[in-house]
């Protein structure tokens, strides 16, 4: 049997003229963080200090003993970041340039001194551009000449921290005979019929070639097995009524475990196991009278998505464990999320989060790794991305929860919109990859899952690459230029990305700030702020509907508050009126659900991975029922959203109130939606013209507003209410915060890291009319206090 031996002890990092310890997995940063070396790079402006790392060769050192208990010994790195060479005792074994790979040396019966040596980043991808010569890139760095975590060299949401080191765990694998070396499970349904295909591929010794092996398969009770001389195999699991993988929201995740043995007689050689699930999917882009749809079928079942962008968690990926992601991808689910795009500037997750969306059903967009660039398609690149590119839809593809493949992240676009195509001249730029490529290797090797040239993508260059109505589309005019209230000019067909930006969580900008007087431009501040005039279209986004605050102390405060108000009013205005015209449009994937480090961004998780009120907002715009009223042009609508898989009558209270939430009139509504519908119903005329007035409907728990003109133009009362606080029996250290109101309290929020900076709330903004009550529980706040949580409530005041 194959043995293994991990590499994870007896690194030493070189540094001047001392060797630190090394982690693998692990980076130089890590490691230098560790000895003290250097300063963390997510507090204060750390980030110019620590630079000097980045632009410097570094070398790890191990020693390997010779093993000669088996025929032939590997040694494989899962992940070196990422221009390498490695020697063994003086020699070379290879050289590496792609952080995505696996990469694999003979070291059968050599032992000594083993040598990592990284060349700077910058210092490799410099030397292919001077090779092939210079592309277009929307950030100056040089990302699209290495294959790299491109969001290393920074984003307009991440710091420039330029990593180096064995990121992934490093092995010796010791073995005889034969081993596998690939199994690729391609799983289908025909009506009630599973089919597993494994196609198998094995690498022998010298004293293996052209033994009679056996491999054997099993999964669900089914089991088949197959011999063979040569080093390939296909082995046929035929599994009678297995039960479907589904989405969250639309049946269980059901999952096998599939294993695969390689074996030489009675003796065992290799295994390979995977959880695998059985489901169809399909991507309808028929074209119909609005153009071209963009809709995910899963097992039959048409779904609007409910979608997150994902970026890497930590900007130094080697620190996110298994037990982050799940953490992380526990409150998408809890935020009824049901699929999350890995985006193309990041990397191939670790398996551990495909584990987790398997058993959550969030459902998996993954792009391949290209973003903001013109990529040229010349070696050494070529080959690299290639290799790449197969090694991880092999890797991927026994996960149910992938559904798509993803070309790029708006190359397609940057190619027609952004000035690149004049400026290329002819030179390559990443065509041949999304259209010929990548097509092509993920219909050979994973030929069930649909593919998609890029996002946003119309499918064809008969239409813009950005067209809202055929594929694709990303509304990012809205965010840069212009009011949340526009997204309802448009009804794309499936919006890949759109967001708002806020500040992250209190707490979190006094432990990456500290000492510093906050202000939205002191320096920590806007050193934590990467988007381009990023403060500028906050303040003007907020200028829109409020007085803008200013200043420190108590005018940060409230700016604070009013910026995270409108990130999750802008959202809600996007999904609210999207959603409400399925299935025209068929999903939103908001950008962003989380972050790599604490910093102003559209994130709903911070990067301290504290809640943002967009993040509750979420859970209510993706939940499986949803009540909206929407502006028409005749007046007013009510909207009413039901993906759940049974009808929803609704009985509807639509009141008409004034600016101190008085009722002055009342109108019930029974609204009757069809499973999987969207339903929008006039409101009756007598409810309409407003004037000084806004409406409240009201089903099932689920409340909507209406408000005619932008907040600063409403004649708000001072906001009146009491607070109490109750203790919950049975829980320590958890308290309901009851508020009371006596006038209209609009889109109050209790943010529960200003009571102590580890507590949680479980709920974002609330809307009161008088005699209402809205119970907060707050979790983790010992020793608390009624005055001590008003003053960490805030609403809409009064211009």
């Amino acid at each position: 049997m194959k043995d293994v031996t991990l590499l994870s002890d007896g690194w030493g990092l070189r540094h001047e003229d001392t060797v630190l310890p090394a982690r693998v997995p692990g980076c130089v940063h890590t490691d230098l963080l560790a000895a003290g070396i250097i300063s963390d790079p997510f507090i204060g402006t750390n980030e110019h200090e620590i630079a000097w790392v980045g632009d410097q060769a570094w070398a790890y050192t191990a020693r390997l003993t010779a093993h000669t208990a088996h025929e032939h010994t590997d040694l494989v790195f899962d992940g070196l970041d990422t221009a390498a060479e490695i020697t063994l005792d003086g020699k070379v074994l290879g050289r590496t340039r792609n952080m995505h790979r696996t990469h694999r040396f003979d070291v059968t019966g050599r032992a000594g001194e083993l040598q990592v040596r990284f060349t700077p980043a910058r210092e490799e991808a410099e030397a292919v551009r001077k090779a092939v010569g210079d592309r277009p890139n929307v950030y100056p760095e040089p990302s699209q000449y290495i294959r790299k975590m491109a969001c290393s060299f920074g984003w307009d949401w991440g710091p420039t921290v330029v990593t180096a080191g064995i990121w992934r765990p490093a092995r010796l694998e010791h073995w005889s005979t034969a081993r596998i070396a690939q199994a690729r499970p391609v799983v289908t349904v025909t009506g009630a019929q599973g089919r597993v295909e494994i196609h198998l591929t094995v690498e022998r010794t010298s004293g293996g070639t052209g033994r009679l092996l056996t491999a054997r398969a099993s999964v669900a009770g089914t089991d088949t097995e197959v011999t063979f001389t040569d080093g390939h195999a296909l082995l046929l699991l035929d599994v009678p009524e297995p039960e479907l993988w589904w989405p969250r929201g639309y049946g269980k995740q059901s999952l096998y475990d599939l294993t695969v043995t390689l074996a030489d007689g009675d003796d065992t050689l290799d295994t390979w196991r995977r959880r695998i699930g059985f489901r169809t999917i399909e991507l309808d882009r028929t074209p119909d009278e609005y153009g071209t749809g963009f809709t995910l079928v899963v097992n039959g079942v048409r779904l609007f998505a409910r979608g997150v962008n994902w970026i890497p968690d930590d900007v130094l990926p080697s620190r996110i464990t298994p037990e982050r992601y799940r953490h992380r991808l526990i409150q998408a689910a809890d935020a009824n999320v049901d699929l999350v795009r890995v985006w193309g500037g990041g990397i191939y997750e670790d398996d551990a989060f495909y584990d987790v969306c398997d058993e959550l059903g969030l459902m998996v967009w993954q792009d391949f790794l290209f973003a903001c660039s013109a990529y040229p398609e010349e070696q050494p690149l070529r080959g690299e991305v290639e290799a790449e590119a197969r090694e991880n839809v092999v890797r991927l593809m026994p996960h149910p929860s992938l559904v798509l493949w993803n070309g790029n992240n708006e190359n397609l676009w940057g190619f027609r919109d952004w000035g690149w195509e004049p400026a290329l001249a002819g030179d390559s730029w990443g065509g041949g990859y999304y259209l010929e490529l990548l097509p092509r290797v993920v219909a050979e090797l994973d030929p069930t899952r649909p593919y998609t040239a890029g996002s946003p993508w119309s499918g064809s260059w008969d239409h813009h690459p950005n067209d809202p109505a055929h594929g694709t589309h990303h509304s990012w005019e809205v965010w840069n230029r212009r009011d949340y209230a526009e997204y309802r000019d448009s009804v794309p067909r499936f919006v890949a990305e759109f967001g708002w930006q806020a500040p992250p969580a209190l707490a979190t900008l006094r432990r990456a700030l500290p000492g510093e007087d906050l202000a939205p431009d002191s320096p920590g501040m806007l050193h934590h702020q990467k988007a381009e005039d990023g403060n500028g279209k906050l303040d003007r986004g907020v200028a829109r509907h409020f007085a803008p605050p200013k200043g420190t102390g108590a005018g940060f405060d409230r700016w604070h508050y009013l910026t995270q108000l409108v990130q999750a009013r802008a959202v809600a205005a996007g999904i609210e009126h999207w959603r409400s015209h399925w299935p025209r449009c068929a999903g939103t994937v908001v950008w962003q659900l989380n972050d790599c480090w604490p910093v102003s961004s559209w994130a709903a998780v911070d990067g301290d991975g504290r809640l943002k009120p967009l993040y509750h907002e979420l859970r209510r715009l993706y939940a499986d029922r949803l009540l909206t009223l929407q502006p028409a042009a005749d007046g007013v609508a009510l909207c009413l959203v039901n993906q759940a898989a049974v009808p929803w009558r609704a009985e509807v209270t639509v009141r008409r109130a004034a600016a101190d939430g008085t009722v002055t009139a009342r109108v019930p509504l029974t609204v009757e939606v069809g499973a999987r519908d969207a339903v929008r119903t006039p409101l009756p005329a007598d409810l309409l013209g407003l004037d000084g007035e806004f409406l409240v409907a009201d089903a099932d728990g689920l409340r909507a507003v209406h408000f005619p003109v932008p907040d600063r133009e409403f004649p708000y009362v001072r906001p009146d209410f009491d607070v109490r606080v109750e203790s919950v029996p049975g829980a320590a250290d958890t308290v309901d915060v009851v508020v009371s109101a006596h006038t209209l309290v609009r889109d109050l929020l209790l943010q529960p890291d200003r009571l102590t900076p580890d507590a949680v709330s479980d709920t974002g903004l609330v809307t009161l009319l008088p005699g209402e009550e809205s119970r907060i529980r707050i979790g983790g706040w010992a020793g608390p206090d009624a005055e001590q949580a008003r003053a960490a409530i805030f609403c809409v005041e009064p211009s």
